[in-house]
């Protein structure tokens, strides 16, 4: 029993779908949940055709919103590829060490993570949209105190602001995505950030490229200075997106939430059911305070600890198998391949982050068809196989037994790969995950923690990379990520559930305790029509 998912009706006849609609769309279900009645669809006649939440109209602007939430991803993307060749020119101009740009690098992250712990408290006390507006304040004052900085101190302090900024950047988007899109639509739109970062590292490794020509003391400036353009841009989304309807629920302005929600769903009916649910899992908030939250976490629940540790793990994973590293410092994992000229060094670094790019694009297009786990599967088995033959080529090469050709082209290959396979699982889904599994009440300072504990990974790993490379080769360094690597992909087994094409609310039932997790699975499947013919 099931309906025909390519006659849903999405606003687009039986034509070509738009794009938002192309990226939503799952090719074998849709929920119950986010069918609505024939009554509710272009009126009589309809054959049994039915219309899926999320088209038309306000499928482009949830598509919209998405997007524009997501432009201050763009500023972490870039201050992780520009740096990449940044600290090549620093080091010449401003003669720092080996340790003090290990510190210029790495504590971005840790920095940053200041900011996610922050901008949780600051979303619920302002809301998401406002919140999104000063990051992107806070990044450019960092921005511009970097471009002008005249000595490594005065550059720490431009980078502590920056890092300030990003870390609240990058927790807000994907909790305000989640809470205006539809389960249908929610797993690729929280993916945007993503690729906005994968962006972002495309456009710093080609900054790098074009500048520099320029003198030593003039081209780092500029390739840091073009970071603020971006955060520019955030100005005018800040009048054009709307403010979270869940979050408005919790402050008390239900006839705003339904406002909102208005335009984000396809009619009044929707609009009003989705604000009923909202308002239920509100509801449980209403006696609780900020204290009470982060008790509640510190001292979690059977049910809340398992969300936790999925949460959390797999932001732990998709930085702890090295990709900061290998970005921050693929110009010199390409020296050590065989590469020896700056502009050959950077060029292979622009293929890098188109590689990185295109394949993010891909995991968008997927999330929702094929689910998360069999994507996090695929990108944690693939991550590690490259990561194991890097090392291998590395270590054939500083051996003799491999041609120096041979070694940069594995090299290339390898690293590419790399970003490949985790643009295509755990780079972005580690975001979906984190702004879908919690619930309501916790959510906000639960990712808030998790983008903490993925920044505190990043800046660890960035921050001694070279002094690990230095005691053990870049080889092994790289052998030791692939290492834990294959450990990702044990933990994606156990502890992962699949939440592709359910509610925020009815994810939190596949956490329940012992062996009703399971039942509860099976039986929210009852929710779910195969894609083929209602009989």
């Amino acid at each position: 029993m099931g309906l025909r998912a390519t006659e849903a009706a999405t606003g687009n006849g039986g034509g070509m779908r738009s794009l938002p609609d192309f990226l939503g769309r799952k090719s074998k279900y849709v929920r119950m949940d986010d069918v609505l009645p024939d009554e509710q669809g272009d009126g009589g006649g309809g054959g049994g055709v039915v219309r899926v939440r999320g088209g038309g109209g306000s499928g482009r602007y949830v598509f919209a919103c998405s997007v524009f939430a997501s432009l201050n991803h763009v500023l972490l993307g870039y201050d992780v590829g520009v740096m990449s060749g940044c600290i090549i020119f620093i080091q010449k101009d401003l003669h720092i060490s080996e340790v003090q740009q290990e510190v210029l690098v790495g504590c971005l992250s840790f920095i940053s993570l200041l900011g996610s712990l922050a901008a949780g408290r600051t979303s619920d006390a302002v809301g998401r949209k406002w919140t999104i507006g000063l990051a992107a304040a806070v990044f450019q004052a960092g921005a511009a105190v970097m471009t002008l900085a005249p000595s490594f101190a005065v550059l720490m302090m431009g980078r502590l602001l920056a890092g300030i900024g990003i870390g609240i950047g990058i927790m807000v988007a994907p909790v305000y995505i989640s809470e205006i899109t539809p389960a249908t639509l929610r797993g690729s739109y929280a993916s945007f950030p993503e690729i906005f970062i994968s962006l972002g590292i495309l456009l710093g490794y080609v900054s790098n490229l074009a500048f520099s020509g320029l003198p030593d003391h003039i081209n780092w400036r500029v390739m840091l200075a073009a970071g603020i353009v971006p955060s520019i841009s955030v100005a005018f989304v800040l009048l054009v997106i709307p403010e979270s309807p869940r979050w408005l629920v919790m402050q008390g302005r239900a006839a705003e939430a339904r406002a909102v929600l208005l335009k984000v769903t396809d009619g009044e009916d929707e609009a009003q059911e989705r604000l009923a649910e909202i308002e239920e899992a509100a509801r449980v908030t209403a006696t609780g305070n900020g204290k009470a939250v982060w008790r509640e976490l510190l001292r979690p629940s059977p049910v809340i600890r398992r969300m936790l540790v999925t949460g959390i793990g797999v932001q732990l994973f998709q930085q702890i198998t090295g990709i900061d590293a290998l970005v921050y410092y693929s110009p010199t994992i390409f020296r050590d391949a065989g590469i020896t000229t700056e502009s050959q060094l950077l060029a292979a670094t622009v293929g890098v982050g188109l590689s990185k790019t295109v394949f993010i694009v891909i995991a968008i297009v997927l999330v929702d068809r094929v689910g998360r786990k069999p994507l996090l599967y695929v990108s944690t088995a693939g991550i590690t196989a490259c990561l194991a033959a890097l090392a291998a080529s590395l270590s054939l090469l500083a051996h003799g037994a491999l041609p120096r050709a041979a070694a940069i082209g594995a090299a290339i290959l390898t690293v590419c790969g790399f970003v490949a396979f985790f643009s295509v699982g755990i780079g972005p889904i580690n975001m979906v995950l984190s702004s879908e599994i919690y619930p309501l009440r916790l959510r906000a300072q639960a990712v808030a923690l998790g983008f903490a504990v993925n920044r505190l990974t990043s800046g660890a790993v960035a921050m001694s990379f070279l002094s690990i490379c230095g005691a053990v080769s870049v080889a092994g360094a790289f052998a030791a990520f692939a290492a834990i690597s294959a450990l990702s992909v044990v933990f994606v087994h156990v502890f992962v559930p699949e939440t592709s094409g359910k509610s925020l609310e009815q994810i939190e039932s596949l956490f329940g305790a012992g062996a009703g997790a399971g039942e509860v699975e099976l039986g929210d499947a009852e929710h779910l029509v195969q894609g083929k013919e209602m009989s």
